[in-house]
């Protein structure tokens, strides 16, 4: 697959002291998404769902993010397309899981971020910066709490 010279990606990886199967559940079901994620009124590990959330940018401007499921490989692969209500542009973000031993390696590709318009919310260092605190912090302490 060729991507463009000003193609942006982030990819954040992280390992975790818990099994797969407990941070694929954290990844698909959605009670547990609402603890760590965003609050999504309904999510499926179905190809072809579409769901939505709103979150804000680091000035707290708030986004409604419009997003369908394009793969789902259970315990291994979810990925997803998110783009923005009223924006150009589409990306995909897509979850790869690893057993490591009794933990999991996590790793989270962002890609296409070079389709959204020149706007500082949209700057791959927010989008590291959400994933970055997304996965060391609140995903991490959500499946490693006993």
């Amino acid at each position: 697959m060729e991507t463009a010279k000003n193609a942006q990606v982030v990819v954040v990886e992280r390992n975790y002291n818990a099994p797969v199967g407990r941070v694929w559940e954290a990844l698909t079901d959605n009670s547990k998404m609402k603890q760590w994620y965003f609050d999504i009124a309904d999510f499926r590990p179905e190809v072809g769902f579409e769901f939505e959330f709103s979150g804000g940018d680091p000035s707290g401007k708030m986004y409604l993010h419009k997003c369908v499921v394009k793969t789902v490989e259970p315990n291994k692969k979810l990925a997803y397309t998110w783009r923005y209500d009223g924006y150009e542009g589409e990306s995909l973000v897509t979850f790869e899981l690893t057993a490591e031993g009794e933990g999991t390696h996590i790793k989270v590709t962002h890609t296409g971020l070079d389709t959204f318009p020149p706007l500082e919310a949209f700057n791959p260092k927010n989008f590291n910066m959400g994933w970055n605190h997304i996965l060391g912090t609140s995903l991490k302490e959500f499946v490693e709490k006993a």
